[in-house]
């Protein structure tokens, strides 16, 4: 009787056993060698940004940033709304690095008879007339030690949206997205098979 228990033991290990064996080497053939995918990242060129990279929605911000207070209220929404598009108020001078914010000459083209009996109007207009700037609050800010410019997304095809998420909707302009962060950089330009080696945003 104690012969047969055993028996029946072992061959039970052995049908375990035999079942993990298996199971192993059906996992191996359905993922390919290490060496094999080394092989095709390093045939894979890192190319430079041309204009037929795609356009890959940056996620949005995990965290709320409330709109900050600006100098004189502003609504993209309003504006969009009668047609206005990005390109017809930022303007990017050489070297490229950053957006402008408009003129307020630029401003008074329309509300020198649009809304100009509204307290924020007539402050736009004691600017303009004084030839001094609007000192409004950049939204999105680089961080310290990050060398970056819109310049060569824009010849890139990149849309604004795709970084700054639907400003249309936005009653005040507010940091939405997580374009920022490294994550969201390094994200992008592996799917667009950029370079994402440090001196690409790191100057030394």
């Amino acid at each position: 009787m104690k012969t047969k228990r055993s028996t029946v033991l072992l061959i039970a290990i052995f049908s375990v056993a035999g079942l993990l064996a298996i199971g192993t080497r059906v996992t191996a053939q359905q993922q390919p060698p290490a060496s094999h995918a080394t092989a095709n990242a390093t045939k894979r060129p890192a190319r430079s940004m041309t204009a037929s990279a795609a356009n890959h929605l940056v996620p949005d911000n995990p965290s709320p940033h409330p709109a900050p207070e600006q100098p004189i209220p502003y609504s993209h929404k309003q504006h969009l709304a009668f047609g206005l598009q990005c390109k017809d108020c930022h303007t990017n001078p050489e070297p490229g690095k950053l957006m402008t914010f408009p003129d307020t000459a630029k401003c008074m083209q329309c509300h020198v008879t649009i809304a100009k009996d509204k307290p924020s109007i007539q402050k736009i207009a004691q600017y303009s007339a004084s030839k001094q700037e609007i000192q409004w609050v950049r939204v999105y800010k680089v961080l310290p030690g990050v060398s970056w410019s819109h310049s060569p997304h824009l010849a890139a095809g990149v849309k604004c949206e795709t970084c700054h998420g639907d400003v249309k909707q936005l009653a005040g302009m507010s940091e939405v997205t997580s374009v920022v962060t490294m994550y969201s950089c390094l994200s992008c330009h592996e799917m667009d098979h950029v370079k994402t080696t440090c001196e690409t945003c790191h100057k030394r």
